[in-house]
């Protein structure tokens, strides 16, 4: 099982430089660019990872001289 994101693309008019930008909906900060909807595809991809990995990151450093519980938590489909 694994959880998909809903990944919004626009189409940035070419007066305005051309390219799309990129957001995540469900993960405020997830945003970016590209020239092409490839290139935002896969930049979108990276955004999300680091900002998770960042996420994990924080909160370990938070749980450090904690008594925690750490579980993997599955999220069904909806």
């Amino acid at each position: 099982m694994r959880f998909e994101f809903t990944a919004v693309y626009e189409e940035v008019p070419q007066e305005d430089g051309g390219g799309y930008v990129a957001w995540v909906q469900e993960l405020p900060g997830a945003n970016t660019q590209g020239d092409t909807l490839d290139e935002a595809r896969l930049n979108l991809q990276e955004a999300v990872r680091l900002i998770l990995e960042l996420n994990r990151e924080i909160a370990v450093e938070h749980m450090k001289e904690r008594k925690v519980i750490i579980e993997t938590l599955p999220v069904p489909a909806a």
